[in-house]
């Protein structure tokens, strides 16, 4: 490109000045017919010329490259039905054609990978997108072109965009779908719950089932387990929030499975499941204490109970026997009567936790009522005996009802010498007893105070956790049917609180075995859990066997990996498990079954997996783009177009064509001379000076 351009000497207007007088006197001398006026013009022109310096301009330019942008969805719902082969195919006949465009640079960004530390961002593509246009100049950009099955969702609305100066809206933007137009799908939503409940009463949860075919209110079958159990089936009508109850079982995580039924030919049931987790806690817990012979260590358990403020405490102390015969007048006796008929028939499930300290069966509550002790048992509640010589006598506990669920019958003998309480072989792997501070190992010296009672007993049940004197059992845990039982064979526990020859921990010990009683999920013999911990499942397994097995995940996916725990310390198990997706994770040994949620239980990205053009359309169409499905065809073709004109049809797409240039370089070529003008100025004198002298 050539050009003319003047580097004045003087200022601009001190130029135009000097040429405006210069055209007055040459117009003066014309109109007088001055002699040799035409002549005298070529010295000033000359003159004024070199004063302008003028210069031939010569521009080098290159033609600059328009840039595109494809890109290309790689999120969890691309892999589902013929969505990823379609992206592929697609990917690979762009690519084609773009090479054969030598003025087209394209820009292939994959994005939307499923993080599963963030499972609500969904598929951010148009963030990408914006980065990989960050250093493009508008003018050179000539589209983009998004492969993707819809579910995008950082996508703003035409307006938005605009209003953000969206660098993509400077182009045309098409959309390519991979999914197909009639596709179908049900999914469950959780809308709302707590994150708290009181343990025996039910939580409220809110739930949604979608169906994307089924008629607003149609019944759907939705499934609802809880840590894995028994399945509760519900119907659940479609398009509506409905309210569930769910019952709080246990103190700490309760955890629910909710299922909606698979339909028919939907293309995923990766969302047909969520999880609802929530924490139990207890409002008060009642506790019933019944002291029979008053002795030392009944104040341990009154002060233990009375310390914790979530406890409410009902104690009685047995201090006068029925069987008692001293002579005193009834009107002369303060002692109140005990409450048999209220406590133990009226109000006795009421009761979070009965404990008998002492106690001996010598007709104070009758037969029946302790039947109904050994029913609440049974049917799920809590008994725990701490006994002295009682225990065994003629009038036991063991020889009356009872029998039924206490984990060990008296053999009549007791120990009366010193001992030091140990932890036997399952000990170490029990949760109540495994971390007490000063547990030593089998075969070890204890490093606990001694203790001075002990009830021998045979036949034991359960988990006998603490051995004490001849390798016999000191306490025993064990489950009766729905509810747990615990005895202590020892009415010397208080030494400990004492700190009797160094003592022990009393406080702890008898809370862990209070807490197991109540089933706190800390304190399970037998439990599976598993959490996310640096971007794996960590998983843990706490057993009272000796050996690890195998545990099996199922991801979201469907696909399964079995891992084996490593043993540590205390009846525990450790393992990890690779990530694939955020979503549950189911968690199975054979025996137990848990489930993990990885990210959020239902992320953005697998919650709406029907494709869609709703979401990225209407902002293709307003950048004048196009929207084409790939079930249609393999791709469309790709047209360069001029900045205006239409960027999309039926089977092609279209690219701007900008045409820009880059200048490479300037040639200047001067158009005055030193010399030439020299002589023009000498010359044009000389020869108006000649025709002068005429």
């Amino acid at each position: 490109m050539t050009g003319l351009t003047f580097s004045p000497l003087i200022p601009a207007p001190f130029l135009i000045l000097l040429t405006a007088i210069a055209v007055v006197l040459i117009a003066y001398g014309l109109y007088h017919r001055a002699k040799g006026v035409l002549l005298r013009t070529i010295p000033i022109l000359a003159l004024i010329i070199a004063i302008a310096d003028p210069e031939l301009v010569r521009e080098n330019r290159t033609a600059l490259k328009d840039v595109a942008v494809l890109v290309v969805d790689e999120s969890n719902s691309q892999k589902i039905g013929e969505r990823d082969a379609r992206t592929k195919a697609a990917v690979e006949k762009l690519q084609s054609e773009f090479g054969g465009i030598p003025d087209l640079e394209v820009r292939t960004v994959y994005a939307g990978r499923s993080d599963t530390s963030s499972g609500q961002d969904g598929t951010r593509l148009f963030d990408a997108l914006s980065s990989a246009l960050s250093d493009v100049p508008q003018q050179r950009l000539a589209g983009s072109v998004i492969i993707s099955d819809g579910q995008i969702h950082d996508a703003l609305t035409p307006e938005r965009a605009t209003q953000n100066h969206a660098a993509y809206m400077n182009a045309p933007v098409h959309l390519l779908v991979t999914g197909e137009r009639k596709e179908f799908d049900r999914r469950i939503r959780l809308e709302s719950a707590p994150d708290f409940g009181i343990v025996g009463q039910n939580s409220t949860v809110r739930l949604r089932a979608e169906d994307t075919t089924a008629a607003p209110g149609t019944k759907i079958p939705v499934t609802i387990k809880k840590n894995g159990g028994e399945a509760i089936q519900t119907m659940l009508a479609a398009g509506q929030i409905t309210e569930v109850p769910l019952q709080i079982d246990n103190a700490g995580a309760n955890v629910y499975e909710v299922e909606i039924a698979a339909g028919n030919g939907e293309i995923s049931t990766g969302n047909n499941r969520t999880l609802i987790s929530i924490n139990g806690v207890r409002d008060r817990m009642r506790v019933l204490l019944v002291s029979g012979q008053p002795h030392v260590g009944e104040r341990a358990w009154r002060n233990l109970l009375k310390s914790d403020p979530n406890v409410d405490l009902v104690h009685f102390t047995i201090l006068r026997p029925l069987t008692k015969d001293d002579g005193t007048p009834l009107n002369e006796l303060a002692l109140i009567a005990f409450p048999i008929r209220e406590l133990f028939e009226e109000q006795l499930k009421e009761f979070d936790l009965i404990i008998f300290d002492r106690y001996s069966q010598k007709g104070l509550v009758p037969f029946q009522y302790m039947n109904n002790v050994a029913n609440y048992v049974r049917q799920g509640g809590a008994v725990m005996l701490a006994v002295g010589p009682e225990y065994a006598d003629s009038y036991s506990l063991f020889g009356g009802p009872l029998q039924g669920i206490l984990p060990a019958e008296p053999t009549g003998r007791v120990f009366n010498g010193s001992f030091r309480p140990h932890l036997s072989d399952v000990g170490t792997r029990h949760p109540v007893t495994a971390t007490l501070d000063g547990a030593t190992m089998p075969g070890t010296d204890p490093s606990w105070g001694r203790w001075l009672r002990q009830v021998q007993v045979a036949k034991p049940n359960g988990a006998p956790v603490l051995m004490g004197q001849e390798q016999e059992p000191l306490l025993i845990l064990n489950h009766v049917e729905k509810g747990r039982v615990a005895l202590l064979l020892s009415d010397t526990v208080w030494l400990w609180g004492k700190g009797f020859d160094g003592g022990g921990p009393q406080t702890e010990l008898l809370r862990r075995v209070a807490h197991w009683l109540m089933k706190e999920p800390e304190l399970e013999e037998e439990a599976l859990t598993a959490e996310v911990r640096d971007g794996a499942l960590q998983i843990n397994r706490r057993s009272l066997a000796k050996e690890p097995v195998a545990v099996t995940v199922k991801g979201p996916d469907g696909k399964e990996q079995k891992v084996m725990p490593i043993s540590t310390t205390g009846g525990a198990f450790t393992a990890r498990a690779e990530i694939s997706e955020p979503g549950l994770y189911t968690l199975s040994d054979g025996k137990i079954t848990a489930i993990a949620a990885a990210g959020t239980p239902n992320p953005l990205e697998a919650f709406d997996v029907v494709s869609t053009a709703d979401k990225v359309g209407p902002l293709a169409e307003a950048s004048d783009g196009g929207t084409f499905w790939l079930e249609d065809a393999v791709a469309p073709a790709i047209r360069r177009v001029v900045p205006g004109r239409v960027a999309h049809g039926s089977t092609w797409m279209g690219l701007k064509a900008n045409k820009q240039v880059a200048v490479t370089g300037v040639t200047q070529t001067p158009l005055s001379p030193v010399a030439l003008i020299l002589l023009a100025i000498m010359a044009g004198a000389m020869v108006a000076w000649w025709r002068e002298g005429k």
